[in-house]
């Protein structure tokens, strides 16, 4: 498929909530696939549509070793997040060349459609669990940052502006 390019900061499209998919057709299939290449250049461990410019509710993770493992989802949401959190550095190809220690909770339920097209239930942990929790971010229009402080928040966006004057 292809590499799509991620929208760079402060795009409005990353601060507007994305729509939910009506229904899994191939156009949305096409989606996931360039999404995967996308997510498979960077390298990253997940990616949500609303970054490279598709407004639709779709996300896919692959936190697996090897991969080709891509979990595709959409219209996912968060049932059920554990009480014990979990501290792991995120970033976001968004905003290159900056990132931040982000406490989320260890594991999480999920809710989502399929690529057959059918709802499922998955229990996420772990990495996975952080990648899942930070695309469906991205898709109610919040990004990574906006679990910091309002200070610590400012100095990293300020940060990734003067990194992106020099690039």
């Amino acid at each position: 498929m292809t590499v799509r390019r991620c929208l760079p900061w402060p795009s409005p499209v990353l601060r507007t909530p994305a729509a939910d998919v009506a229904a899994i057709t191939d156009e949305v299939r096409r989606v996931w696939a360039d999404m995967i290449d996308t997510m498979d250049a960077m390298p990253g461990y997940g990616l949500a549509a609303v970054q490279i410019g598709v407004p639709l509710r779709l996300a896919v993770v692959d936190c697996s070793e090897a991969r080709g493992q891509a979990v595709r989802m959409a219209n996912p949401e968060v049932l059920h997040a554990s009480g014990q959190m979990r501290e792991h550095e995120e970033a976001s190809p968004n905003m290159p060349g900056v990132s931040a220690v982000i406490s989320r909770p260890r594991a999480v339920t999920v809710r989502f459609v399929n690529e057959q097209g059918a709802v499922e239930e998955r229990d996420f942990v772990g990495l996975w669990a952080t990648s899942v929790q930070h695309q469906i971010d991205h898709l109610a229009g919040k990004l990574y940052f906006d679990h910091l402080s309002p200070l610590k928040r400012k100095m990293l966006i300020a940060k990734a502006g003067k990194l992106g004057r020099r690039g």
